[in-house]
């Protein structure tokens, strides 16, 4: 029987699938709570982890592990994170199974192998369940910083209740339009006085203000922008502090999940089907069920291929400002 006191776990992208894979190191850590647990990503990502209390090293595509691992868990499961483990004395590798095939099925057939919506979290273990690794009922993990919280709390100090906005999204066709965000964000503030925060980088900029110009001036003085203006962990600070968060099918959909926030969910193109709804948090999700031509891809594209935009044109902003003031007056 293999012995296991140094794991190595590899995820190298992208910001949603790093903070999906924490319920799995916490499993490891309540497996083998005397190994050591190191991670490999990309650089732009060791801020989600260097906080977690269950790794020791966190290692980056730039300044790569080197040595024994008993075990290494490949949650990327590519060339490149082959590559990485060619270069280490290992007892056991495993592999997280992406099952690309479902997802072309879903794409180009509509044909959904996954009607349970099973979570990409589970299926992350499922490459343990010969190590007997047990899960739990819990969900994500992030631990902001004392500094990150002192920044955060910056945000928080009129008294009013808090709605983080996350409008952004890498693609086009995972993007609530601004327009509509901001019909929306006039149509709720009209009737319930919140603090709504703008969050997002720098490369969703151009869409806050967007937001912002569409917005009434009425309206202009509750929504704060703080879009490009916060790190990431500074930005999962402010998300543990919100009282509510609508987003997008998103990476910081998950960054909020991780602090068991209610999430109000926006997918356009994407499907559930594909594993990535909030992992154990309560949610609303918003989308145009039976569109024929749902879900075009898996990770978004940037354009509709159809050119109508039905799956975020067609979701009623009505909707989801009654189920936004729903949450925020059962909560007085």
């Amino acid at each position: 029987m293999l012995t296991i006191k140094k794991i190595l776990v590899i995820r190298l992208s992208s910001m949603g699938d790093i903070i999906l894979t924490t319920p799995l190191l916490r499993h490891l850590a309540t497996a083998y709570p005397e190994a050591r647990i190191d991670y490999l990503t990309k650089p732009h990502f060791v801020s989600l982890l260097a906080s977690n209390p269950r790794l020791s090293t966190i290692y980056t595509t730039e300044q790569p592990p080197a040595g024994n691992y008993d075990l290494v868990i490949d949650l990327q499961h590519n060339y490149r994170s082959q590559v990485f483990i060619r270069s280490l004395h290992i007892g056991r590798v495993v592999h997280y199974r992406k099952e690309n095939w479902k997802k072309w099925l879903l794409i180009h057939v509509k044909i959904n192998r996954n009607v349970s919506y099973r979570s990409v979290v589970d299926r992350y273990g499922d490459a343990l369940k010969k190590l007997s690794v047990a899960a739990d009922q819990r969900g994500c993990e992030l631990y902001p910083s004392s500094e990150e919280k002192t920044f955060a709390a910056l945000f928080f100090q009129n008294g009013d209740k808090t709605l983080g906005l996350c409008f952004g999204a890498q693609h086009f066709t995972k993007r609530y339009p601004p327009q509509h965000f901001a019909a929306l964000l006039s149509c709720l503030l009209e009737k319930k006085r919140l603090q709504v925060l703008l969050l997002g980088g720098k490369e969703d900029i151009p869409h806050a203000l967007e937001i912002m110009r569409r917005l009434p001036e009425s309206c202009r003085p509750m929504v704060a922008n703080l879009a490009g203006n916060c790190s990431l962990m500074q930005t999962a600070a402010i998300l543990e502090r919100c009282d509510a968060v609508l987003c997008n099918d998103t990476g910081l959909m998950h960054m909020a999940s991780a602090f068991g926030k209610k999430l109000f969910v926006i997918f356009g193109s994407s499907s559930p089907a594909f594993g990535f709804l909030p992992y154990h948090v309560p949610y609303d999700l918003f989308e145009v069920e039976g569109l024929y031509c749902r879900p075009c891809s898996h990770i978004g594209k940037d354009h509709c291929p159809k050119g109508h935009f039905r799956c975020m044109n067609n979701l009623s902003v009505t909707m989801i400002v009654d189920h936004l003031l729903a949450h925020f007056n059962s909560d007085l």
